[in-house]
């Protein structure tokens, strides 16, 4: 058996495996990383973030081509099938999978493949896959092994019908109806992709409303635009059973509804990846969903043990992932430069996306704080007049005395870009963070971000 002495090893590629390894390297340590799939990148790269986005892509072009005069006069609405438009994915996963790899390789970070586990304090044995039967010992660890979809036990996942949100991707037919249970963001996001695509789509919602956390303005437009393009919210149902046979699936809920659809998507929750991890042999015990506990340092309760990313829960999101990998690298490197991931801001990929920073104004009514609101409905925009994309709208919440942004919510095309204006302005320290920046600064003419202008002149207008 092999044995091979490093300062910090890292289990994942995943977005917080690849920072904290980046990282740590950069700041001198001798790294290796242990990713058990063949490939680097991990979920996000090959089931989540980046395939999703760019099918995403795909079914917006598909729209934009049925939908648009300019294209329906040359001909009849054209029908795309869901493994076709895959394809679109299956290319950028390549070029992310060839960009992640050569980043390893430039840092001079030893990359294995196989599965690892804890056999004591120090020391990973690799199980299975090419680096089998090889151990790595370090100082420090960091678990970055990501999570996988939830699957209750009385679900059969084995049936060629029934998907969660990684084998949704292998799908090889479009079905005619859908339904996808659970409405949090990875089941908003793919009800708006198969309705794209014409699947008359049932989303289930245990809870009241869509995306609770989000601004109550944002989930009700949310809500609407899905149902506009054809997709059936149900609000307050819980399953009971899921049956099976050759040609349907059929879901029975707690309130004796049944559904019957082509095919189910299970979209409810994600579980940390720590199964046969060997935590136990360091003394770090995972919750029921399988996340581990960490302080605001990333360290778990064992002390030279971190956890970043979606092992460790909240917010489970690639772009924090990233972040809580390069921290915990900062501080067992013995730097200062580590800070605690909060104030994420949310990117919701639905048709229209959303994205919000800071507060709501659900949050500044119970916490009595005097706020007032500026809008701006892109239908007014020139910009988005020109590109078509006129549905949306950008929400700045401010302080009615300070003027100080508390929080800004944007629903429809680009928002995910649109909000990183305002961020940086929130960010700013004393008086540069109040929403006069916007008018007292010129913008591009047409442009998107002119939509800050417009809401501030608009919420000025309600205090002056």
């Amino acid at each position: 058996m092999a044995d091979y002495h490093y300062d910090v090893i890292v289990l994942g590629t995943g977005p917080s495996g690849e920072g904290a390894a980046m990282n740590a390297a950069k700041k001198g340590k001798k790294v290796a990383v242990i990713e058990e799939a063949d490939v680097v990148g991990g979920s996000c790269t090959h089931w989540g973030t980046i395939p999703s986005k760019a099918l995403r892509h795909s079914v917006k072009q598909i729209i934009s081509y049925n939908t648009n005069p300019m294209f329906r006069d040359i001909g009849e609405p054209r029908w795309f099938s869901f493994p076709r438009v895959l394809k679109t994915a299956e290319r950028v996963i390549a070029k992310q999978v060839k960009l992640r790899t050569e980043f390893y390789s430039r840092n001079r970070i030893h990359l294995y493949h196989g599965r690892g586990q804890f056999i004591d304090t120090h020391t990973i044995e690799i199980l299975d896959g090419p680096a089998s039967s090889t151990r790595l010992h370090a100082e420090q660890i960091v678990v970055a092994t990501g999570s996988t979809p939830f699957r209750p036990p009385n679900v059969d996942f084995n049936h060629e019908r029934v998907y969660d949100s990684d084998t949704i991707l292998k799908l090889e037919h479009t079905p005619r109806t859908m339904i996808i249970y659970g409405a949090g963001v990875i089941g908003s996001e793919y009800a708006s992709i198969f309705s794209g695509l014409g699947v008359k789509v049932d989303l289930i919602n245990p809870g009241e409303r869509l995306l609770p956390f989000l601004d109550d303005e944002i989930s009700d437009a949310l809500s609407y635009h899905l149902r506009n393009n054809g997709v059936l919210i149900r609000h307050n149902e819980v399953y009971d059973s899921v049956d099976t046979d050759e040609f349907s699936v059929t879901m029975n809920f707690q309130s004796g509804k049944k559904i019957k659809a082509d095919a189910l998507l299970w979209a409810a929750g994600r579980s940390g990846n720590t199964i046969d991890l060997g935590l136990e042999h360091v003394g770090v015990e995972p919750n029921s969903r399988g996340q581990i506990e960490v302080d605001q340092n990333y360290k778990a309760s064992a002390d030279h043990v971190y956890a970043v990313g979606d092992v460790v829960g909240w917010p489970s999101l690639a772009s924090a992932a990233y972040d809580q990998g390069r921290s915990a690298a900062a501080h067992l490197a013995g730097d200062d430069d580590y800070w605690f991931v909060t104030d994420v801001p949310t990117g919701i990929y639905t048709i229209p996306e959303i994205s919000s920073v800071g507060k709501t104004e659900r949050e500044l009514t119970d916490e009595k704080v005097p706020y007032e609101v500026g809008q701006a409905f892109f239908k007014s925009i020139a910009r988005a007049q020109i590109t078509g994309e006129d549905v949306g709208m950008l929400k700045i919440l401010f302080h009615r005395e300070s003027l100080e942004i508390l929080g800004i919510h944007c629903f429809g095309d680009q928002a995910s870009e649109i909000i990183h204006i305002g961020q940086a302005i929130m960010k700013q320290e004393g008086a540069g963070n109040t929403v006069r920046y916007f008018v007292n600064n010129t913008f591009n003419y047409p442009t998107m971000a002119e939509a800050y202008r417009i809401a501030a002149l608009n919420g000025l207008n309600r205090v002056s």
